[in-house]
C-alpha cells in the first residue's frame, strides 16, 4: 500500500533566505502550535496497540503512514507475513551525499486497565504532574495558549515508543516551515512488533536491503538521563536467555516423611545459582570476560563528564549498597552480566505447602558487551554447569536418565544477538554530538546503553552505523501502568529531531 504526496515536498532553502538553527526554528515553531501537535498525539495514543488485533496494528501503520505523507513524505507499508506492516517513507534530495535513517517503533507493551489511574490505558489524559506527586486531569490548553512543561500526557506508548514519531512529523513541519535546508536524503522506518522482540525484523531488512540502505540509523527510543539532560548513546549490549530446571522426587513429598532424605531441588538450584557469581558481582563462569572489548580513552573520558546519580536513585529504588562497590552505573552497564530474572519451585503464602518441591526453575538473561559472542557466552555457562556435577540435557529427563545421574540439569536456551558500539569519537559520532549541542548545550555521550535491541541487524545486513537519540522522561513508567510523557521532553525531542535531520555531512578530505 503506497501514499503518495499530498503536500508540496519539503523545502530546501535558497539564496536570499536567513538560514535559522534548525533547533531554533522547531523551537518557534512547537511554541506556535503546542496544541496542533498535541492533538495529533493524543489521536495516534488513542488507537490500542497491543499487537492482539492486526486490524488495531494496521490501523496504527495506515495512520502514520497518512501522517508523514501530509509532510511531503513518500511513504509505503512493507508487508510481512505474520506480523504488522512496517511503515516505510523517503525524501530523497537531489545531489545528497548523506542517507539518514530515523527508526523508532508503534507498538507497545500489553496492559491491564485496572491498573491505570486513568481507567483507559487508551484515552490519553492530561495530568498537571505526575500522578505520584498529586497530578490531577486537565483539559488540553486552548491554541495558541502554553502549556507547563511538568505537565504529563497518560496513555500506552506516550514515551515508548509514539513520542519520537510526533516529534519527527513536526520537525518536519518546522524545518519547511521555516525553510531551513536539509542536506541529506531522509528515511523513515517505523515498526510494529519491537515489543515483541521484532521476530519479522531480519526478514524485513533482507527483503529490503537496497531499499533501507543509509549511511546511519538514528534510533528513536527510550529515555533521557535521570538528570532530565538530553543523552546520545553510541551502542547497545547484546543479550541471551536460558532457562534452567532442576529434579528432585518424581512427585512433590511431604517434608515431614521425607525431608532430610529426598534431595530438594530449590535448595539444589539455590546452591548452582550461588556458583554463578560472587559477593561483588563477578560472574564466575570460566573465561566469561576473555573476549570483553574495553572501552576506549575517549569511553572513558564521556563517562567521567556524566554527571553522577547514583545517590539519588539508590534513594528513588531504597537500595542501601549496589552489587558492584566502586562502580558507578554506567561503568557498571558497560560490563557483561548475570541475571536470575525469575525462580520458581512449590509455592509460598496461603499457597504453601509442607512438601519437598518436584522441580525448580530458575529464567536466566545475560547481557553482552562488545567482543562477546552470545553462542559462545552460552557454551561457557553451560560448562560451568557441568562442572557443578550437572548432567545437562535439552529435552525433558525420562526414568533412565533421572536415576543415572544425582543432579540434571534441563537447560532451555532462548534466542540471543550481539553488542555493536559506534566508536565514540568517529567524525559521524562527532558531527552527531555537535549537532546535540547546538540545539541543547553540553548532551551526555554514553558509550553502551545498558539495555538490548537488535542494532546488530542493521549493521550486519545493511552495514549502518547505529546511534541511539532517546526523548522520553526517564520516569516515564515504561513498560509499565500509568505510562506518561512530559510535556518538555516531547517540545524537546522536536528540536532533538530536527537537529539530526539537518545533521551537515562529512566534508570532503
Amino acid at each position: 500500500m503506497r501514499f503518495r504526496l499530498l503536500l508540496l515536498p519539503l523545502l530546501l532553502a535558497g539564496a536570499g533566505y536567513a538560514q535559522l538553527a534548525p533547533a531554533v526554528a522547531a523551537r518557534q515553531w512547537s511554541e506556535m502550535h503546542q496544541r496542533g501537535i498535541l492533538d495529533e498525539f493524543v489521536e495516534l495514543l488513542r488507537i490500542p496497540n497491543t499487537g492482539e488485533d492486526p486490524a488495531l496494528m494496521r490501523r496504527n501503520a495506515e495512520t502514520i503512514a497518512r501522517m508523514f505523507a501530509r509532510r511531503g513524505v513518500e511513504t509505503r507499508l512493507l508487508e510481512v507475513e505474520g506480523g504488522p506492516p512496517v511503515v516505510y517513507g523517503e525524501i530523497l534530495s537531489p545531489g545528497a551525499i548523506q542517507t539518514l535513517v530515523f527508526y523508532a517503533h508503534y507498538d507497545g507493551q500489553p496492559v491491564d486497565p485496572s491498573a491505570w489511574i486513568t481507567g483507559d490505558p487508551f484515552k490519553p489524559t492530561l495530568m498537571s504532574g505526575p500522578i505520584e506527586a498529586g497530578g490531577q486531569p486537565i483539559p488540553l490548553p486552548r491554541p495558541g495558549w502554553p502549556s507547563d512543561p511538568e505537565w504529563r500526557i497518560y496513555a500506552r506508548s506516550a514515551g515508548d515508543d509514539k513520542a519520537p514519531i510526533i516529534a519527527l512529523a513536526s520537525a518536519l513541519d518546522a524545518l519547511r516551515n521555516r525553510q531551513v535546508a536539509i542536506p541529506s536524503n531522509l528515511k523513515f522506518f517505523f515498526e510494529g512488533e519491537e515489543e515483541r522482540g521484532s521476530p519479522h525484523l531480519v526478514e524485513v531488512l533482507e527483503d529490503h536491503r537496497d531499499l533501507l540502505a543509509g549511511d546511519v540509523w538514528f534510533f528513536c527510543d527510550g529515555p533521557v538521563h535521570q538528570s532530565r539532560q538530553q543523552i546520545v548513546t553510541f551502542g547497545v549490549r547484546g543479550v541471551t536467555e536460558l532457562e534452567l530446571t532442576v529434579y528432585g522426587p518424581r512427585r512433590p513429598l511431604h517434608s515431614g516423611h521425607y525431608g532430610n532424605w529426598a534431595p530438594n531441588p530449590a535448595m539444589i538450584l539455590a546452591h548452582l545459582l550461588a556458583s554463578f557469581k560472587d559477593e561483588e558481582g563477578r560472574v564466575l563462569v570460566e573465561g566469561f570476560y576473555d573476549d570483553v572489548i574495553p572501552y576506549s580513552e575517549a569511553d572513558q573520558e564521556a563517562i567521567a563528564a556524566t554527571p553522577e546519580f547514583d545517590d539519588a536513585l539508590m534513594r528513588e529504588f531504597w537500595l542501601a549498597e549496589t552489587e558492584s562497590p566502586g562502580l558507578r552505573l554506567e561503568e557498571a552497564i558497560g560490563q557483561p552480566s548475570f541475571n536470575i530474572r525469575g525462580l520458581a519451585s512449590g509455592a509460598v503464602g496461603e499457597a504453601a505447602r509442607n512438601v519437598i518441591p518436584a522441580t525448580a526453575t530458575a529464567s536466566i538473561d545475560i547481557r553482552l558487551v562488545p567482543g562477546m559472542d552470545h553462542q559462545v557466552t552460552v557454551d561457557r555457562v553451560l560448562e560451568h554447569i557441568r562442572k557443578q556435577g550437572f548432567f545437562i540435557t535439552e529435552r525433558e529427563p525420562g526414568e533412565q536418565i533421572r536415576l543415572a545421574h544425582p543432579r540434571v540439569c534441563k537447560v532451555s536456551r532462548g534466542p540471543g544477538y550481539n553488542a555493536v558500539r559506534t566508536p565514540i569519537d568517529s567524525d559521524l559520532s562527532r558531527r552527531v554530538i555537535a549537532a546535540l549541542e547546538q540545539a541543547h548545550g553540553p548532551v551526555i555521550k554514553l558509550p553502551l546503553m545498558g539495555g538490548s535491541l537488535p542494532l546488530y541487524a542493521f549493521e550486519e545486513i545493511l552495514g549502518a552505523k547505529t546511534i541511539i537519540v532517546p526523548i522520553a522522561n526517564h520516569d516515564d513508567n515504561q513498560h509499565a501502568a500509568n505510562e506518561n510523557l512530559r510535556l518538555q521532553n516531547l517540545w524537546d525531542g522536536v528540536e532533538t529531531m530536527a537537529a539530526l535531520l539537518s545533521l551537515e555531512p562529512a566534508q570532503p578530505e
